[in-house]
């Protein structure tokens, strides 16, 4: 090998495509490397000799690198720059190192080399598959106790960061004509070829150059040139053309519904001293018309004793190690296949200086062409022979080789082996998709069948294992004509799945299946004899395919041991569905910018500025800051709270109702559409008027409530609770789409359209009328329930008289970017007359003292308009409307249910809790039967005392009786009364 032996290096000189002089330096476990520029952790690590990397999650056995790329489930890292930069669970094979990098292993105490949590191997007896659904059943009360805490301590492999992420992160939307997944020679091809028609392209690729196989595969050349500068060329020309994007270092991660794709751009992850301007990964969200899946295949590895002992590799990650990043595997490698891509890294590595101890091949016959050029490089090849065990410790020292069949075992000292059981294509974005996969019997492979969307697979992936017809596949799939020519061709064939011998049902060796779990064959042998016969309940018994690696290396093994053991083909046991993410996504990178003051983005009123210049404090209400109350000088709360209910009753108060949701219904079939979602009727409502309207859903409980104004025919302004207005746009286009959708019916959300000012109160009339123009607003002209369209200070508003407070009230609709003009205008009127500006929580107090109710508040998604005292909003004459059918079930209409009621407390100054619990007997014993509960609880100034909303069993019925509301330090004696508490008449809402 042409390798300083004395150094410690396992560089060859002359090999792979890295710049010597470009360097970089970082830590491992604290000991300082230097790796080249372009080196993952992987390949920097395994040039220095270390294979040893991680421990396992449940046996914590040393673990080495396994793979070259996103399969890797061993080599998982912490990777920092400081203490607030970290990032656990980072695969090796993927990340790049940079200057100053900062590299840990996981999972093991206190070192790598000397972990204590490796007695679980000793004790593995114990935890065989599905040890825990049989271990931690008794005593019950253990499970919260002792079993939960120890079963969390140890879950995971590395340790979440606990300071906050100073990075940022990005979200793109795009939109494409094509997205080609996979940049090798298929995807590069499908890219020209889509190019070249002038449609909008996006070629991805997760590496950091194009490539694919090319990284690894040196003799294939195209277009007469090496196979890995035309496809760096070819990318080249295609960042060239202004239709095209090329994305590398970027995963798509999830295909969905109607060409809507998911990707996660790493942007930063490799660079040492990142541009603050710069986000660390960014989220793509793209629709394509055409996805082209280019996503070729993933090498599966061999199933035998001791199979997981670190510097056991996949061939092609050996190859990619060495003609990529110029880093030999070992000095004395092994070879286990049952597949000719061994054979191929094997030859690369013999060539370059590195003795291969044997070729261990268990086919009968690899064909005379391979054997022969073993023979010519000095290769023994062991043919119908199979690895039977390994040994070593902290690295593979040897491996164990018998003839199939019998026959003595030998050993043969190594320090490395590759081994390949041949190639299982990457169907999982397909998958995801929803496609359909079909059983290749003859190579052993699932391949894409029916598709879902308009969506094609070429290459690998595909199953197309010829360099030509892979070629001539993705020109077809691109669209356009273009001449690539490959001269070499692709060793894909599938083969056998993978031998497992030595790994027998009466065996007690471990032979791993899933390495990141400790899943061994026995394991899935085991899980059958349990009674496991489902390829989904097999995966759960044992966790085969659910670790980070989403199952690429193991599935296909643990489905083929399963259907040996069921004595059933392939096919008949199922495969399991692969599932978005294809690899994990961080947090960050899903959040993006919604974190911190933008984790619930604030929706502000057009006066909001105008509030707090007159000191208002304000309250979260779904997403919109709202005015809470305008506490003056020395007030509290309560003070402020109780002025405000005083002034509206005794003046007037201004209000900001401009969160109210507001649905524009328009259409000649508008009433009729509304005389469907609503309980009442709206045929008869004419234009000019309003109503108040009961929305159910179909099981007959109510689901918003609101006042709905007639403007024409066929116009209604429809208004809803703030929080209820993006879901009852959502029903009401939920039912016009699928249920009635013979109706001309429009539907237009205007919340943020009209900035909407109330005014309530005796002098309210006195205080909008100068502002409002050729409306007469006489109570004769304009009585409670009407609606205009009219001017408002020469802009076009809408009038409303109707009143949440029981007293004169008006709404001022206006254009939201009037609003603040208007509403100055108003309170500069309103203020020398004694009038207030009050805010939601004055709002909410006034309201319960005429008993009106909030939806979300006093209802709890069992209330039908009758128990919340609701009955007349609800037609008996309509034939029809969404909820008429769930009225008439007997439980709802039966007797005792939990109906709205009004609650006065015996000794007036007690405020009764909301959500607080109501008895009829305070001394029964517990359990106690609870009768309801608290819904709204408020001290009213208007009243003098205070006073509640309450949900009882029977509660009309118990009007008069005494009921009790037990409290932690006291019991509270309350009256069962109606839900009026302040103008029972209701003469004070007409002026």
């Amino acid at each position: 090998m042409s390798a300083s032996s004395n150094s410690g290096t396992f560089r060859i000189k002359g090999a792979g495509r890295l710049t010597p002089a470009r360097t970089a330096r970082f830590t491992f476990d604290g000991k300082n490397y230097t790796a080249l520029e372009g080196d993952t952790v992987a390949s920097a690590l395994l040039a220095h000799g270390i294979h040893l990397v991680g421990r396992s999650f449940k046996y914590h056995r040393p673990r080495g690198i396994l793979s070259a790329g996103p399969e890797e489930p061993n080599a998982l890292i912490d990777v920092s720059r400081d203490a607030a930069r970290r990032q656990p669970n980072v695969r090796a094979t993927v990340q790049e190192v940079f200057d100053g990098a900062k590299i840990a292993s996981q999972n093991r105490w206190p070192s790598l080399k000397f972990d204590v949590g490796a007695v679980n191997n000793l004790f593995s007896p114990f935890f065989a598959a599905g040890f825990y659904y049989k271990t931690f059943m008794w005593p019950r009360e253990a499970w919260v106790k002792i079993y939960e805490p120890f079963i969390r301590r140890a879950a995971g492999l590395g340790v979440a960061p606990t300071e906050e992420d100073p990075d940022h992160y990005a979200n793109r939307y795009a939109h494409c004509d094509v997205l080609v997944a996979g940049a090798g020679v298929a995807g590069l091809t499908a890219a020209l070829s889509a190019a070249a028609t002038g449609q909008s392209v996006f070629l991805v690729d997760e590496q950091p150059e194009v490539g694919g196989a090319l990284h690894y595969d040196a003799a294939t050349t195209i277009n007469g040139q090496n196979g890995y500068d035309w496809a760096q060329a070819t990318a080249a020309k295609l960042k060239a053309m202004p239709n095209v994007t090329v994305l590398t270092r970027t995963t798509v991660f999830g295909y969905y519904n109607h060409g809507f794709l998911g990707l996660v751009e790493r942007v930063t992850d490799h660079v040492a001293k990142p541009g603050k301007d710069l986000p660390r990964e960014r989220l793509w969200q793209v629709r394509a018309k055409k996805v082209v899946l280019a996503t070729g295949s993933i090498e599966r590895h061999m199933v035998f004793a001791n199979n997981d002992r670190p510097g056991i590799m996949l061939a092609s990650a050996a190859r990619t190690f060495l003609n990529h990043h110029g880093v030999a595997v070992g000095r004395q490698v092994g070879v286990y296949t049952a597949h000719d891509s061994a054979y191929e890294t094997a030859f690369d590595l013999k060539r370059a200086g590195v003795s291969i101890a044997a070729i261990v091949d268990c086919r009968a016959d690899p064909g005379e062409a391979l054997l022969a050029e073993a023979r010519g490089l000095g290769i023994s090849v062991l043919s119908g022979h199979s690895v039977t065990d390994t040994g070593g410790r902290l690295r593979i020292s040897s491996m164990t080789v018998a003839r199939n069949g019998g026959g003595e075992a030998r050993k043969i000292a190594v320090d490395a082996l590759i081994v390949s059981a041949g190639w299982t294509p990457s169907v999982h974005l397909f998958s995801q998709s929803r496609g359909k996969l079909r059983f290749d019997d003859v190579n052993q492979r699932f391949l894409p069948n029916i598709y879902a969307q308009d969506c094609v697979s070429v290459g690998s992936c595909n199953g197309t294992d010829d360099l030509a017809e892979m070629i001539d596949e993705a020109i077809v799939a691109g669209g356009g004509s273009i001449a690539v020519a490959g001269e070499n061709r692709f060793e894909w064939t599938g083969g056998m799945i993978g031998a497992a011998e030595g790994a027998g049902p009466d065996t007690t060796v471990k032979a791993f299946v899933d390495f990141q779990h400790d899943v061994t064959a026995k394991d899935i042998r085991l899980a059958v004899r349990e009674g496991m016969h489902s390829i989904e309940h097999i995966k759960r018994f044992t966790t085969n395919g659910m670790a980070s690696d989403q199952g690429k290396l193991s599935n296909m093994h643990g489905l083929a041991i399963a259907a040996e053991m069921l004595d059933r083909p392939i096919p008949q046991v199922g495969l399991t569905t692969f599932r978005a993410p294809y690899t994990p996504v961080t947090y960050g990178t899903l959040v993006g910018h919604s974190r911190g003051e933008l984790f619930d983005p604030a929706r502000k009123t057009p006066m909001h500025s105008l509030e707090t210049a007159e000191g208002a404090e304000f309250e979260d209400v779904g997403n919109w800051k709202r005015a809470w109350y305008y506490p003056k000088r020395g007030e509290d709360m309560l003070a402020a709270v109780n002025r405000e209910c005083r002034t509206v009753r005794e003046v007037a108060g201004v209000f900001n109702g401009s969160t109210l949701g507001k649905i524009e219904v328009v259409g000649p079939d508008a009433a009729q559409f509304l005389n469907l979602l609503y309980t009442n009727a709206w045929d008869s409502l004419k234009p000019g008027k309003s109503r108040y309207g009961i929305m159910t859903r179909e099981d007959g409980f109510v689901y918003d409530d609101g006042v709905v104004g007639r403007l024409a025919e066929d116009r209604f302004h429809v208004t809803t609770t703030t929080g209820g207005a993006p879901r009852v746009l959502h029903h009401m286009e939920d039912y016009l789409q699928t249920e009635f959708p013979h109706l001309k019916v429009w539907l237009t959300s205007t919340t943020e359209q009209w900035a909407v000012i109330a005014v309530q109160g005796p002098k309210a009339r006195e205080i909008i009328q100068p502002f409002v123009e050729g409306v007469d607003i006489s109570n004769e002209a304009f009585p409670h329930m009407s609606v205009v369209e009219c001017s408002v200070m020469g802009v076009p508003a809408r009038l409303f008289r109707v009143s949440f407070t029981g007293e004169l009230g008006f709404e001022l609709n206006v254009p939201a970017d009037y609003g603040p003009a208007v509403w100055k205008a108003i309170w500069e009127r309103a203020e020398p007359m004694g009038a207030c500006l009050y805010g939601t929580e004055t709002m909410h107090v006034l309201r319960a003292e005429k008993g009106y109710i909030i939806v979300g508040q006093d209802t709890d998604g069992t209330v039908t308009p009758d128990d919340a005292g609701l009955g007349w909003a609800v037609s008996s004459k309509k034939p029809d409307f969404v909820g008429i059918r769930g009225l008439k079930r007997p439980d709802l209409v039966r007797e005792g249910r939990k109906q709205l009621v009004g609650l006065l407390t015996k000794d007036p100054a007690l405020v009764l809790e909301e959500g607080g619990q109501i008895v009829a007997d305070p001394n029964q014993a517990k359990p106690m039967t609870m009768l309801g509960h608290v819904t709204s609880a408020y001290w009213s100034e208007n009243c003098g005392r205070s006073i509640a909303l309450a949900l009882v069993a029977g509660g009309r019925a118990r009007i008069g009786e005494t009921l009790y509301v037990p409290l932690k330090d006291r019991t509270i004696e309350v009256e069962v009364t109606d839900m009026v508490f302040f103008d029972k008449d209701g003469g004070r809402i007409h002026g």
